[in-house]
C-alpha cells in the first residue's frame, strides 16, 4: 500500500497545482479586463453587471484566495473592497443572490481575516469592517421581508426598497436560503432581526407543504398559493432543503432537522426512482418531469451530511455517469432517453458535482471520486478554457461557448476541486488545531473545523456564533460592572484604553475538546473557574473589559 499511497499523492498534489493554476488565470484576467464590474466576459476580454454592481467576482474569490494560501492578496482585496463597494445604489437585486455571494462572502472574509493576517479591530469577531458591509448589504435586504406571510419578494431595490408592481411569486429557495448567513450576523451584531425573518420565512414553506409532505417551485409571497406545483430536489428549490440541514448542524437546532427530514422521506416516497430524483406534482405525487438538472448534483453531498453515505454514493455515480458522457454536467438531461434536453443542453461551469465528491471523500476516501476531480479539470481546461479565463459552455455537444464567466467559478468549482485535491487544507481541520480569542464576553475558540459552507460555498465558523452571543446572565453581570465602575468613577480617575489585540492564553483550552461545531460552547461549563469577564493576567478589581475597550484603575 505505501507507493500506491505515495503516487496517489503525488498525483493528488499536481492536480492540486493545476487547478491552483486555473484560478489564476481565471482570477487575473478578471482583475486586468473586467473589474469594477460584477463578472468578466471572457471572449471579449471586458467586464459586465450581473448580478448588482458590487465587483461580485472580487467579493466572491475572497476566501478561495486564502484556501489556496495567498494572505498577501487576501489583504489587498478587503482594502480595495472596503474603500470601493458602496451597496447605497439605485440597482434592483436578486434578494437570493446577494444574499448567498454579498452577504455570504463577506461574512466569510470576516470570519477568515485574523487568519489571513489581517489587524482586526479590538471587538473582532463581534465587530470589523467587512462585517459591517455584511450587515449592510443584509439590511437592504430586509424590506423584501415585509410581507403578510414573512416570505420575501426575489427582488428588492438597494435605495428605495421594494418596487410597486414587483411580482409577488418568489421560488421555493428564493424563501429558504437565508439561516445561514442571517443567523451568523444576528449572533456577531446581536440584532435578532436577521435570524427572526429567515427562521419566519423556512416556517411560511413548512405550513404550506402539501398534504404529502412535498413543496413546489414557485409560490405567491402575499397569498401563500402555490404558482409552480413541481416538486423536486433541483432548480427552485434545492437550497431551501441544504439550509435545512446547514442550519440545523450550524445551530444545532432540531427542529430545522426533523424537518429537513420528514421532507427527506416524502422525496423519497414520491420522486427518487432507481437511485434518480425525478419531478412530480406537490399534490398527486405523479410524474411531471423524468429529468435530472445539473443543480442537482448537491445532493448526494448533502445526504453525506446527515450520514446517508450509501445511498449518496449510489446517486453520485449514476450523476457522473452524465458527466462522462458529456465532459459536463448539461443544465436538463432526460433520464429514460438518457440524452440532453431541447435549448438546455448548457453547463455554465457549475459545481454541484465536484462539491458531492468533496464531500463524499472526506467521508469514504473512495478513489472513484478524484477520478471525478481529475477529469473535471481534463474537461474544463480542454473545452473551456480561453486567452482571457475560462467561459461558459453554451453546449456540450459541439462545445460552443458563451460570452460569461459566472463568480460561482472561482467561489465555488475551483474551491472544491482544491478541497477535493488538498487533504491538508486547514478547511479540513478536525479540532485537533484551535486559536483561543478573548471577546467582552470571555473567551472563544475560533478555527477548529467544522466549517459550514454557504450555497455559494462560502465557509463559516461554527464557533462563532458563540463569541458574541450575549446569554442573559452575562448581561447582567455587565450591567453589575458598569453600574459599580460609573459608581466608582465619582471617587477615582480612569483613563480608557483600547484593548491589545486579543493574546491567545496558551493554557486557555485542552485541545481535546476542541472539537468542530460545539467549540464554542465549551467554555460555559468551565464558568465557574474564573468570571466569564474578568482579565486572565489580573484580578478584576485591577483591569476590567467591557466590549473591547479596557479600563485602568489609575489610582
Amino acid at each position: 500500500a505505501g507507493p500506491g499511497r505515495a503516487g496517489a499523492e503525488r498525483a493528488c498534489l499536481c492536480r492540486r497545482e493545476r487547478v491552483r493554476a486555473m484560478f489564476y488565470h481565471a482570477y487575473e484576467h478578471y482583475l486586468e479586463s473586467a473589474f469594477p464590474y460584477d463578472e468578466l466576459r471572457p471572449l471579449t476580454c471586458d467586464g459586465q453587471d450581473t448580478w448588482g454592481s458590487f465587483s461580485l467576482t472580487l467579493i466572491d474569490a475572497l476566501d478561495t484566495l486564502l484556501i489556496l494560501g495567498n494572505v498577501s492578496e487576501f489583504q489587498r482585496v478587503v482594502n480595495v473592497l472596503q474603500e470601493g463597494v458602496d451597496f447605497d445604489i439605485d440597482v434592483n437585486a436578486s434578494v437570493f443572490e446577494t444574499n448567498i455571494r454579498v452577504v455570504g462572502g463577506l461574512l466569510s472574509a470576516h470570519l477568515l481575516s485574523r487568519k489571513a493576517g489581517v489587524e482586526v479591530e479590538a471587538g473582532w469577531p463581534c465587530s470589523g469592517p467587512l462585517l459591517r458591509m455584511a450587515e449592510e448589504a443584509a439590511r437592504k435586504l430586509l424590506p423584501a421581508f415585509q410581507t403578510p406571510t414573512g416570505m420575501p419578494y426575489g427582488t428588492v431595490n438597494l435605495l428605495h426598497g421594494v418596487n410597486p408592481g414587483e411580482t409577488p411569486v418568489t421560488c421555493t429557495a428564493g424563501i429558504g436560503t437565508f439561516i445561514v448567513e442571517f443567523a451568523t450576523l444576528s449572533h456577531l451584531t446581536g440584532d435578532p432581526v436577521f435570524e427572526d425573518v429567515a427562521r419566519k420565512a423556512l416556517k411560511a414553506l413548512w405550513k404550506n407543504r402539501s398534504d404529502i409532505g412535498l413543496v413546489g417551485n414557485h409560490i405567491d409571497v402575499i397569498t401563500a398559493k402555490w404558482v409552480a406545483q413541481d416538486a423536486g430536489i433541483g432548480a427552485g428549490v434545492d437550497s431551501y432543503f441544504e439550509y435545512l440541514v446547514k442550519g440545523a448542524i450550524l445551530l444545532q437546532d432540531k427542529e430545522l432537522m426533523s424537518m429537513f427530514l420528514e421532507y427527506n422521506k416524502a422525496i423519497k416516497n414520491y420522486t427518487k426512482f432507481d437511485d434518480w430524483y425525478l419531478w412530480v406534482q406537490m399534490y398527486k405525487g405523479t410524474v411531471s418531469m423524468p429529468v435530472f438538472q445539473s443543480l442537482e448534483a448537491y445532493w448526494p453531498g448533502l445526504q453525506s451530511l446527515i450520514g446517508d453515505v450509501d445511498n449518496a454514493m449510489r446517486t453520485f455515480l449514476n450523476y457522473y455517469t452524465v458527466w462522462k458522457q458529456f465532459g459536463g454536467l448539461p443544465e436538463f438531461y432526460n433520464i429514460p432517453q438518457g440524452y440532453t434536453v431541447d435549448k438546455r443542453e448548457g453547463y455554465p461551469l457549475r459545481p454541484e458535482l465536484i462539491e458531492s465528491a468533496m464531500y463524499l471523500y472526506r467521508a469514504t476516501r473512495d478513489p472513484t471520486l478524484l477520478e471525478l476531480g481529475r477529469d473535471a479539470v481534463e474537461s474544463i481546461e480542454k473545452i473551456s478554457k480561453v486567452d482571457c479565463g475560462f467561459a461558459t459552455i453554451k453546449d456540450l455537444r459541439d462545445h460552443r461557448l458563451d460570452n460569461r464567466m459566472e463568480s460561482f467559478f472561482l467561489a465555488e468549482t475551483i474551491k472544491y476541486l482544491y478541497l477535493l485535491f488538498d487533504p491538508d487544507n486547514f478547511i479540513h481541520n478536525d479540532g485537533s488545531d484551535f486559536d483561543v480569542v478573548v471577546t467582552a464576553y470571555g473567551e472563544c475558540v475560533l478555527s477548529a473545523g467544522g466549517y459550514v459552507f454557504n450555497t455559494e460555498a462560502h465557509p463559516i465558523d461554527p464557533a462563532a456564533l458563540h463569541c458574541c452571543r450575549k446569554r442573559r446572565e452575562e448581561q447582567w453581570e455587565v450591567e453589575d460592572l458598569m453600574r459599580e465602575f460609573y459608581s466608582q468613577k465619582k471617587t477615582k480617575r480612569f483613563t480608557l484604553k483600547r484593548a491589545p489585540d486579543h493574546g491567545e492564553r496558551e493554557d486557555a483550552k485542552d485541545p481535546a475538546d476542541a472539537s468542530s461545531e460545539k467549540a464554542g460552547e465549551k467554555r460555559n461549563s468551565k464558568k465557574s473557574s474564573h468570571s466569564l469577564l474578568s482579565c486572565p493576567s489580573q484580578s478584576f478589581n485591577s483591569k476590567l473589559a467591557v466590549l473591547g475597550q479596557v479600563f485602568l484603575d489609575n489610582t
